[in-house]
């Protein structure tokens, strides 16, 4: 799998400089399938997910596997985060180590 990493621009920030975000991006990567389905659907850009997972909106997710994500920030273990955009589940994870996070078709996970 190939992923392109995503660098802020003047119109989408860096989701790392909110000062309520929960945990570390780390390098932030997007595969070329969910950056077409972005694009081809214009309705979210990959910044905004990742600004929206480190912020803790983890999605579409359960209590349950919120609750462990909230775990897991404190533990330093893997967040998930699933989001619906356009009638694609979208994935975007960050790694224990906090070393990369990312966005991807869960159909590509």
């Amino acid at each position: 799998m190939n992923n392109t990493a995503l660098a802020p621009t003047a119109s989408t920030p860096d989701p790392r400089a909110d000062s309520r975000a929960l945990f570390d991006l780390g390098q932030m990567v997007a595969t070329p399938g969910v950056l077409a389905h972005l694009q081809d659907h214009a309705t979210t850009t990959p910044q905004e997910l990742l600004r929206r997972h480190v912020l803790g909106d983890f999605g579409d997710l359960c209590t349950a596997d919120r609750q462990a994500n909230l775990d897991a920030i404190k533990r330093g273990d893997r967040v998930l985060s699933a989001y619906e955009v356009a009638g694609e589940r979208i994935r975007v994870i960050t790694e224990h180590d906090r070393s990369v996070t990312t966005v991807l078709l869960a159909s590509e996970y």
